[in-house]
């Protein structure tokens, strides 16, 4: 018998807080959880400036992250389900 529990996404992946050391991207969800992901991941967030990197915006409730500069979105689900398009670095 597995100890797992399934998580129920659609609250479970709602962030609450987002920011950038380095080239990381930080998020916390509503539970306290906090993912990290390399900015190398994502196509845009791996050729964006430092400056337009640390920019990240919670948008849609806690459902997504946006930078406006790059013109780049993500859901916060996909990220913690580590759904990333590029492969590690």
């Amino acid at each position: 018998m597995s100890s797992i529990a399934p998580v129920e996404q659609s609250t479970a992946a709602l962030a609450t807080r987002a920011w950038v050391e380095g080239r990381t991207v930080f998020i916390e969800l509503h539970d306290g959880r906090i993912f990290g992901f390399p900015a190398a991941r994502y196509r845009r967030l791996r050729d964006a400036s430092e400056a337009d990197l640390r920019k990240v915006k919670i948008e849609l409730g806690g459902a997504a992250l946006r930078w406006e500069e790059i013109d780049e979105d993500l859901t916060v689900r996909g990220v913690v389900a580590g759904h990333f398009q590029l492969p590690p670095a």
